[in-house]
């Protein structure tokens, strides 16, 4: 009989041994679902340590977006000063050239009387000048009167004009005029690179018919690209000339690209920003003109209110702290976070001044309370 009592006790004593452990081991969650409260073995094994709001200083970043952009003189717009038929167009957007290498030609019948009236003029002048200088002898010796060497030279210095400008008409539309002659005639002339560069836009295909006023390729050269950014009023006054600025862009943001302002715009837009640009200190052969950019902007260092990094937690889109309540709870608030500089990030929300926050395992409890893994 001694000995069945002694069984039951100890029997009694391991299941309450048992269930001891197992409520050391539960996480009591209360009705609100954003606080738990830990056991002292709990908080221990999860490496809880608190700590309050400092104040450090942190440096004020400017976020702003814009694109990859080139000078004026980078981008060149490409027609012809006739129209005509496009041909050998076979240049696509993208493509490389050289300045000087044909793009397309163009024909025209324009051309062959433009250069037949530089020829028929360049043949006239020469019996003209015969002419002129003959009757110039002649007027100085009387043997003929005044008034017919005036004609003379009259004739000679209009047909001496009317070479120079069919001459100027057939450079303008692209033919040199010292080399045409009876038996070299064209009626169709090149189209050339006027910079080296890549072909951005490509609007001729063969056989198609361009006026005057139509641009047939616009070419970037990409070699002095820079930064163009945009700025809101508000934050004009933190700009100045030769300031740093960090880019990147959205397919790989922990790359940066850094710049210096070279250029701050003066006129605002309807929404009230202007346009700054920055120039690339190194070469930068990955970015293209277009190519849409986000950048940073340091800004002085100013006193701060701050939290160790480790102790803000983020969950569906937003960043949450742990602080600590009486009675081993831990309730989880939502805050608004800043920059972060020296693994300490901004804090925003005033009402956690004195509060006592979660500054280590804090991503433990998040875990526990939402049963993440």
């Amino acid at each position: 009989m001694y000995k069945n009592i002694i069984i039951i006790a100890a029997f009694l004593f391991l299941a309450s041994c048992n269930n001891k452990k197992t409520e050391e081991e539960t996480v009591e969650i209360s009705s609100n679902s954003n606080v738990a409260t830990l056991s002292d073995a709990q908080i221990k094994n999860a490496g809880i340590e608190l700590g309050k709001i400092e104040q450090k200083d942190i440096s004020e970043i400017l976020t702003l977006n814009g694109q990859i952009d080139v000078p004026p003189q980078n981008l060149y717009s490409v027609s012809v000063p006739m129209g005509g038929y496009v041909k050998n167009a076979k240049l696509l957007e993208g493509t490389f050239v050289k300045k000087g290498q044909v793009l397309c030609t163009i024909e025209n019948q324009d051309y062959i009387q433009m250069q037949e009236d530089y020829l028929m003029a360049k043949t006239k002048i020469t019996y003209a000048r015969e002419d002129f200088e003959r009757q110039r002898e002649l007027n100085k010796s009387k043997a003929t009167s005044d008034k017919v060497f005036q004609q003379a030279k009259s004739e000679y210095n209009s047909l001496l004009v009317e070479l120079k400008s069919n001459g100027a008409k057939l450079k303008y539309a692209g033919i040199n005029p010292d080399r045409i002659s009876s038996n070299n005639i064209t009626k169709s002339i090149g189209v050339y690179a006027p910079i080296s560069g890549y072909i951005s836009k490509a609007n001729v295909n063969a056989g198609s018919y361009v006026n005057a006023s139509d641009i047939l390729y616009e070419i970037i050269n990409p070699s002095d690209i820079h930064l163009a950014l945009k700025v809101f009023e508000k934050d004009i006054h933190n700009l100045s000339i030769g300031q740093t600025v960090f880019a990147y862009t959205n397919a790989n943001p922990t790359k940066k690209y850094t710049a210096k302002i070279i250029l701050i715009g003066n006129d605002f837009t309807e929404d009230r920003s202007i346009t700054i640009h920055g120039h690339f200190t190194e070469a930068t052969p990955k970015l293209l003109p277009g190519m849409y950019m986000n950048a940073e902007i340091e800004l002085s260092s100013q006193p701060s209110n701050v939290l160790p990094a480790d102790a803000i937690v983020s969950f569906e889109n937003k960043n949450y702290v742990f602080v600590a309540k009486a009675n081993k709870q831990f309730e989880m608030k939502e805050v608004v976070i800043g920059n972060t500089e020296n693994d300490y990030t901004q804090i925003s929300t005033a009402d956690l001044q004195n509060s006592k926050i979660v500054i280590k395992g804090a991503y433990a409890l998040l875990m526990t309370l939402k049963n993440l893994e």
